[in-house]
């Protein structure tokens, strides 16, 4: 998956000024809070791009058209694409472009590449010059719509394809945030057994790199415990999702976690009297009994990122993988349901994270199978984390 591939981290920092703002503003107002950290953004102007120094052609503000492709509906209210239709929200409004400026398309299946080049085809015709296509398997049909309109900016989310010219790819050091909720969990744990609703198996280094920096965060607090993880084979399959919640905590899991779509690990957590660890939303508002926090995207900094790039003409074709210092990703505030300590316990492990001291895959790792990954006194290097970790870490147990 892309070794050859060149990632670029983009220097622009989001700050959370503007979500911050407006959630006292709603609390002050007897309103409620917004509910996610994704969206409502502070934008900040000034910041430059020290490596996007290439000039293309600007585009007017009011001329920008903005396409999507949802997987699902965002009216869900919740996870993948719920997560991505705030950043683009969050886009939205940090640059101020109108409702008419957006073009979504909702539930394109990814497997189906005739429905998505329909899609992206309709965003064409509707005359969108820069499309978003957020799933994994958009990727090819995405790479060949962009070769047949070179005059139109393509960015693709999650995959490994690109051209270097109007077709790029985005992601982001999402382990990160894994390792510190893996911390959360480690200290929760009673029984000593956290489960995972995993969308994939190996054969995904997106969602085995997330598991292993989850189970190397548990490690860090917890030697005993063990992760048990289920994979659903799919990215969006809400009947399995639920039942393999259920699984898991009939094995004894007394805290769920997730990489798929929908908030059923949470609920189910909630419906059992366990603990839950939500991802892309804030899942909180559906489990507020059992959330312990959610690990979160904000993908308004890079969508205004890059629309920006394209009004002040300075789009260079470059990948994009940002991290906790570009603000892409976080984890929610703890819920005070916690174990006693775990505030200390994350904010020393971010501090690390932040100051390049921890990079969550360091030194030599011992995977389930006893194999040893990596060289003492140094780091999976990128290419590796996105596309060369097929192993999971030496506390996992895989569920059938």
């Amino acid at each position: 998956m892309g070794k050859g591939v060149k990632w670029i981290e983009k220097a622009k920092k989001w700050t959370f000024v503007g979500f911050l703002a407006a959630a006292l503003c709603c609390i002050g107002c007897g309103k409620e809070p917004i509910d996610d950290y994704a969206t409502n953004v502070g934008y900040d102007k000034s910041a430059k791009d020290q490596n996007n120094t290439k000039e293309s052609k600007k585009i007017a503000k009011e001329d920008i058209k903005v396409g999507v492709l949802h997987i699902s509906d965002p009216a869900d209210g919740s996870g993948y694409s719920y997560t991505h239709d705030l950043g683009i929200q969050g886009m939205q409004k940090n640059l101020g472009l109108s409702s008419k400026q957006i073009v979504r398309k909702i539930n394109i299946a990814d497997s189906d590449e005739k429905a998505t080049k329909k899609a992206i085809q309709e965003c064409v015709d509707e005359g969108c010059n820069i499309i978003f296509t957020t799933s994994w398997g958009y990727m090819k049909a995405t790479a060949e719509m962009a070769e047949k309109y070179p005059n139109i900016y393509f960015a693709h989310g999650t995959g490994y394809m690109s051209n270097g010219k109007n077709f790029v790819n985005y992601f982001g050091r999402i382990y990160q945030a894994r390792y510190l909720s893996g911390i959360v969990a480690g200290m929760k744990t009673t029984s000593n057994k956290i489960g995972y609703v995993a969308a994939m198996d190996t054969q995904s280094s997106e969602v085995t790199g997330g598991i292993d920096a989850f189970a190397i965060g548990v490690e860090s607090v917890n030697s005993n415990a063990k992760i048990y993880v289920k994979v659903t084979n799919s990215w969006y399959d809400p009947v399995k999702e639920k039942q393999y919640a259920k699984d898991l905590v009939k094995l004894g899991c007394d805290v769920l976690t997730q990489h798929c779509d929908t908030a059923y690990p949470q609920t189910v957590a909630q419906d059992n009297g366990v603990y839950g660890i939500g991802y892309n939303s804030d899942m909180r508002k559906e489990a507020p009994n059992a959330c312990l926090t959610s690990v979160v995207w904000n993908w308004s900094a890079y969508y205004t990122a890059t629309v920006q790039s394209l009004i002040d003409g300075t789009w260079d074709g470059s990948n994009y993988y940002g991290g906790m210092n570009e603000g892409l990703v976080q984890i929610t505030d703890l819920a005070d349901f916690c174990a006693k300590g775990t505030q200390e316990k994350v904010d020393l492990a971010k501090e690390k994270l932040i100051a390049g001291k921890c990079n969550v895959f360091d030194g030599v790792l011992e995977t389930n199978t006893g194999k040893k990954i990596g060289k003492k006194g140094e780091t999976l290097d990128d290419a590796t984390i996105t596309g060369g970790i097929d192993w999971y870490y030496k506390n996992i147990k895989v569920v059938k």
